[in-house]
């Protein structure tokens, strides 16, 4: 290593240098020079490039002072403009559409919205599929606009609040137990028709059952036996004309007149027949029947 020396010599003083004293230039020169200048030109192109990149990025982004392209910062929180495409799991707390169009889910597969509690289980979800709509719940229910449960299910049972329900199958209703309801009734002009095809039907009430046909006719049709029972009270037919058309008719006996009118009788077992009317009673004349 050369060590610089150096001399303080007063004004007016004279000093002779040595020869062949070794002069050093400060500076880069030669090749390294180039290189430096060739490595600026190269940092100064990335700079542009980048600087035209992030350029391109937010035109084609749509960035603005209040959000990015279709999405908008607000002070409520978050405006979203158009159509958008979720590829994972969307978290928020309430989603609502604008005030002048509706809000629409839309899945190549199957839309699911779920709830969950604060350790992470499913409370609640309704599942929306091609060929099913399925509701997860302990309870699933459907108000009114002013409030009033229009319906309402769960494990234990299911309610339909409203005040009317209406069956427009062809087929009507298929019930695989029991109903419990206080009214059944056809729509006006249309025939009722409670049928069980290979069971019996069966219509109780503790005060009493009330069928009515306030513009047609009654039928009871049946393969087997029909029984009407009271414990407590009477049967009472109560109409202007009561027809048995195909009531037997009793044996005559001995004595007999034939006036044209029949009476009514009964055997011991309930079964009725038909006897000619006298003055008096003449079942038992025809009673052979009942044998």
């Amino acid at each position: 290593m050369v060590r610089e020396q150096y001399t303080t010599v007063t004004e007016g003083t004279h000093i002779e240098r040595p020869e062949n004293q070794p002069v050093y230039k400060i500076g880069i020169y030669g090749w390294r020079k180039r290189c430096l200048y060739l490595f600026v030109l190269l940092l100064l192109a990335i700079l542009v490039v980048n600087l035209a990149l992030t350029i391109w990025i937010l035109k084609v982004m749509w960035f603005s002072p209040i959000g990015m392209g279709y999405l908008h910062v607000t002070a409520d929180g978050l405006r979203l403009e158009g159509e958008s495409e979720f590829l994972f799991p969307l978290y928020a707390k309430e989603i609502r559409s604008r005030v002048d169009s509706s809000l629409l889910l839309q899945s190549t597969q199957n839309v699911t919205v779920s709830a969950r509690n604060s350790e992470g289980e499913v409370t609640g979800r309704v599942k929306v599929g091609a060929r099913m709509v399925e509701v997860q719940s302990q309870h699933f229910q459907i108000n009114s606009e002013d409030g009033k449960l229009l319906f309402s299910a769960e494990e234990q049972a299911v309610v339909v609040g409203t005040g009317r329900l209406r069956v427009t199958g062809p087929e009507g209703a298929l019930f695989e137990h029991s109903v419990e309801t206080p009214l059944v009734r056809a729509d006006p002009f249309q025939d009722l028709r409670l049928e069980s095809p290979t069971r019996s039907l069966s219509m109780d009430a503790p005060r009493g059952v009330h069928v009515k046909a306030h513009a047609g006719k009654l039928e009871a049709l049946s393969q087997m036996d029909i029984i009407l029972q009271s414990s407590d009270g009477v049967l009472v037919l109560d109409a202007e004309t009561v027809g048995l058309a195909k009531l037997k008719q009793g044996t005559q006996g001995p004595s007999g007149s034939s006036n044209g009118f029949y009476e009514i009788c009964a055997c011991p077992d309930g079964k009725l027949y038909l006897s000619m009317a006298a003055e008096v009673t003449t079942c038992e004349e025809y009673s052979h029947v009942c044998l």
